[in-house]
């Protein structure tokens, strides 16, 4: 009885119009997918025309794309497939001239306000303990006798 209730109920299933694309509420889990080199505002804010080819790597990683017949281009590309939506891109592309940074252009703008950035980061001095036990540390404990 149960085998033979198990395919009527299917078949009454499909025949709904109402009932929901059953084919939609068992789709894939699909992830994101993130390639190339993120770069970031800030990132950008520290490129100062004139630094050297090891300066601007540091600051933004390794090139995505180096061209053989264009030695002096650098090409970031940066983009971010979310499992449903729209894919993003970014792109910074900086160019050299005899081996000091030039200029750049891209969709990544500079960050409008670095020392602002700056200004966020904590700087904890570490000093010499304060206090009474700090005032008779180096001082020997009188014995008694």
């Amino acid at each position: 009885m149960k085998r033979l209730l198990i395919p009527v109920f299917l078949v009454a299933l499909a025949g709904c119009s109402s009932t929901p694309d059953i084919s939609s509420l068992l789709s894939p889990y699909r992830i994101d997918v993130r390639q190339g080199n993120f770069v970031t505002p800030q990132m950008v804010a520290l490129l100062k025309p004139g630094q050297t080819r090891d300066q601007v790597r540091f600051i933004l990683g390794s090139p995505l794309l180096t061209d053989a017949f264009h030695a002096d281009r650098w090409d970031y590309v940066y983009r971010f497939q979310p499992g449903y939506g729209e894919a993003q891109q970014r792109r910074l592309t900086v160019f050299f001239a005899d081996g000091k940074l030039a200029r750049f252009d891209g969709d990544v703008l500079a960050d409008p306000s670095p020392a602002q950035a700056a200004s966020s980061e904590r700087v904890i001095e570490i000093g010499p303990k304060a206090g009474p036990a700090a005032a008779g540390a180096g001082k020997p404990e009188p014995t008694k006798n």
